[in-house]
């Protein structure tokens, strides 16, 4: 693994794009509802990043992607493209994947939104899904190995009997989008590459109420659950610090009270 340890500078810039797509997130929540089309989203999303945030939409056109945003509903795990015919309805719950590069820096981060009343299945999911990013969170600090992060998650996703997607990962970012190190959501404690101050990476678990397998749709993006049950995610950019991790795309309606070394 290269380290990409970053410099204050950098993590300055990071801070502030990591703070803009958790805007993005918290901006885009009021229009969640039935009878919207994911591609309603996209262009509500596109245009407050383009024109309220002066920032770029990253996934836009990066190796075909067609759109600025990921919208996966339901079954789609992760790379849902936005499009006009997929209309949400009530009960849907929808992973918003938002990306917005300020300054040349990287801020990733998503979320995920109910669609009216879900299913106790589905409501389950989620909470599972954002205690294992919590979880993991909890970790980050210098000296954690990445086998403790990856180990944390599937424990308990699997506690809960839900498995854990293993062909997509959270990732290194900065100045590029995606870099090293590669962050498993599932592994052993006490292996992998050893955290240090200053990395900033993503940890994004992708966890299925049924088996862990996937596919990947024709379109080259959408990855979807095989047995085509609910599938659910939750994803930050973080930073590790010298006395623990500072979350740069912390929301406001969530409470990270719990982290240690957490600058709020």
């Amino acid at each position: 693994m290269t380290t990409l340890i970053k410099s204050p500078a950098e993590i300055d810039k990071m801070r502030t794009a990591g703070r803009l797509a958790a805007d993005v997130l918290m901006m885009i929540g009021e229009h969640v509802r039935p009878g919207v089309s994911t591609d309603d989203l996209n262009r509500i999303c596109h245009d407050y990043i383009v024109n309220v945030q002066g920032a770029i939409p990253a996934p836009l056109n990066y190796r075909g992607f067609p759109k600025s945003i990921c919208t996966s509903v339901n079954h789609v795990i992760c790379h849902g493209i936005p499009n006009e015919k997929k209309i949400l309805k009530d009960g849907d719950i929808i992973n918003i994947d938002v990306t917005v590069i300020k300054d040349g820096y990287h801020g990733d981060t998503s979320k995920m939104f109910f669609v009216g009343q879900p299913s106790v299945l589905a409501q389950r999911l989620v909470k599972v899904t954002q205690e294992c990013l919590y979880k993991a969170l909890a970790l980050v600090r210098p000296g954690c190995r990445l086998g403790d992060i990856g180990h944390v998650i599937q424990q308990h996703a699997q506690g809960n009997r839900f498995s854990v997607v293993r062909e997509y990962c959270g990732h290194g970012i900065g100045a590029v989008f995606h870099e090293d190190p590669q962050i498993l959501h599932y592994g052993q404690p006490g292996t992998g590459d050893t955290l240090k101050a200053g990395m900033t990476f993503t940890i994004e678990p992708m966890i299925n109420a049924g088996t862990h397998h996937t596919k990947l749709l024709p379109d080259g993006w959408t990855v979807v659950t095989k047995d085509h049950k609910l599938s659910a995610q939750w994803e930050h950019t973080v930073l590790c610090t010298e006395t623990g991790i500072e979350v740069l795309t912390a929301r406001p309606d969530e409470d990270l009270s719990f982290l240690t070394g957490h600058a709020s």
